[in-house]
């Protein structure tokens, strides 16, 4: 048995059954980190090996006075470092908060400690989780699981590299942009944005208005996706907006689900989005997986101006992100992200009859597309419209598509493609569909209905049992 090569619910049996002890796990996923993670810099923060250990004999002693805390019992985890741990620096990424140690755990955090999980660091993020390249100043970059040579995505990139790479069982990230989807994309593994809601966030200083961003699931398997959703969401009275229609227990019971579903193919929304070459191509292998499912695929129109869902989506984002940072800027600009503060100075000028105006903008679009969605049980975009690009790179300032180079007019323009989901608050799943001439992965995005998580799951479990010889390849590097 090769602990670290067990899928999550492979290995919560294993421990329950004890086949291997918490002790054990612990050490095999540190001998493991020892060896790749300075290759790959997915982890960072990472704890004293003496204390996890420890942690793990508790672990061992509870469940051999038969007390077990969950399904991860004595599971490593590391949480997004975005995502409070008391007691373990919360950097965000900013060499203004390198030495920020929390006092308390986030509310993610707490039910991944009550489901088992003994946190042994943190997973590396770019700088207040801003754009899909997973780099910053205080741990520098994260490298891709199958080349160390190209961007890991983000900004959930180090969970999503940790997952690859086998540093970690199952992996949680954020999602404003994609950040669910583009690290899941580029390393071949599973990442679903939830419902807006589906995750509760807390704490919070707002918990009206920023509704764009939400924690949610990475993971190597559908199944272990399941199980980690349902241990991170349920309703929170401190999170008002959050939701509780998703039942206990769904992980257990839930079952493939594919055939006669209608699958509404988006593709580059008829060339609006600039698509490097290849990326098409991959994700129509995919829609050709599941046809051969039994689903019904077809080409679908947007309906809606993508410019003017763009716009809506600037002037969230902007308010949003200058809002967060604010603090941090009045400390030194010169401290600040260049991209944080062109978000920052952009929401400047605002009026709040324009951010209203937004607000309207999209409430018009989500009302759109539950009408596009009435044909459809399901959306398809690609995950990202440019591969891998070189680590040594803030950003594409162009898109080389197969009729010529598009220019970028922002540091997240080549982004783009993710945003329907998010603006909208649908789930959204991200499966890997193949890779590149040179051995790089890519994704599409599986949009689900309404606060249909379990539509999506069901369908993902499916789709995975049809691409298992794409998920066998894993990265030349350091296995």
């Amino acid at each position: 048995m090769v602990i670290t090569e067990l899928s999550a619910n492979e290995l919560s049996q294993a421990i329950h059954a004890k086949e291997v002890s918490c002790v054990e796990v612990m050490q095999a996923y540190l001998q493991r980190i020892d060896q790749v993670n300075p290759h790959f810099n997915a982890l960072v923060s990472l704890q004293d090996p003496s204390l996890l250990l420890a942690q793990a004999a508790v672990c061992d002693t509870e469940l051999s006075q038969g007390h077990s805390r969950g399904w991860m019992h004595g599971f490593p985890i590391a949480l997004k470092d975005l995502v409070d741990v008391a007691g373990i620096p919360t950097s965000c990424g900013s060499p203004l908060l390198r030495d920020n140690i929390p006092a308390q755990d986030a509310l993610l955090t707490q039910r991944l400690k009550a489901a088992g999980g003994i946190v042994m660091g943190k997973t590396n993020t770019p700088e207040w989780g801003l754009g899909s390249h997973t780099f910053n100043e205080v741990f520098g970059t994260t490298r891709n699981a199958y080349n160390p040579a190209f961007s890991a995505g983000g900004s959930s990139g180090g969970a999503a590299v940790a997952l690859a790479q086998r540093l970690l069982p199952v992996a949680d990230g954020s999602d404003f942009m994609g950040s669910l989807r583009n690290p899941a994309a580029w390393n071949n593994v599973f990442g679903l944005r939830p419902s807006q809601g589906r995750v509760p966030a807390y704490p919070a200083g707002d918990v009206w208005v920023s509704q764009l961003g939400t924690d949610g699931p990475m993971a190597r398997t559908m199944r272990d996706l399941a199980q980690l959703l349902e241990t991170m969401a349920g309703p929170d009275s401190r999170a008002p907006l959050s939701l509780s229609s998703l039942p206990q227990g769904f992980a257990n019971t839930l079952q493939p689900q594919a055939n006669g579903l209608r699958i509404g193919w988006l593709g580059d929304l008829n060339g609006y989005l600039p698509m490097e070459a290849g990326v098409l191509d991959a994700c129509e292998n995919g829609l050709k997986r599941l046809q051969d499912l039994g689903c019904h695929v077809e080409p679908v129109d947007l309906g809606y101006s993508p410019e003017a869902a763009w716009q809506t989506w600037l002037a969230w984002r902007r308010v949003l992100t200058a809002s967060r940072i604010a603090p941090m800027v009045a400390k030194g600009r010169d401290l600040v992200k260049p991209e944080a503060l062109w978000e920052f100075d952009q929401a400047a000028g605002m009026k709040a009859s324009e951010f209203l105006q937004a607000s309207t903008d999209r409430t018009a679009f989500y009302q759109h597309m539950l009408g596009l969605m009435q044909g459809f049980d399901v959306l398809v975009l690609p995950s990202c419209q440019v591969w891998p690009f070189d680590a040594a790179l803030r950003w594409p300032q162009q898109i080389q598509t197969a009729n010529g180079v598009v220019q970028m007019d922002t540091y997240h323009r080549w982004m783009e493609v993710v945003l329907y989901a998010s603006l909208a608050g649908l789930p959204a799943l991200n499966v890997p569909c193949g890779f590149s001439a040179q051995g790089l992965p890519m994704g599409m995005q599986l949009i689900g209905q309404p606060q249909g998580e379990l539509g999506l799951l069901s369908l993902g479990l499916a789709y995975e049992e049809m691409v298992g010889d794409w998920l066998a390849i894993r990265s030349g590097q350091l296995l």
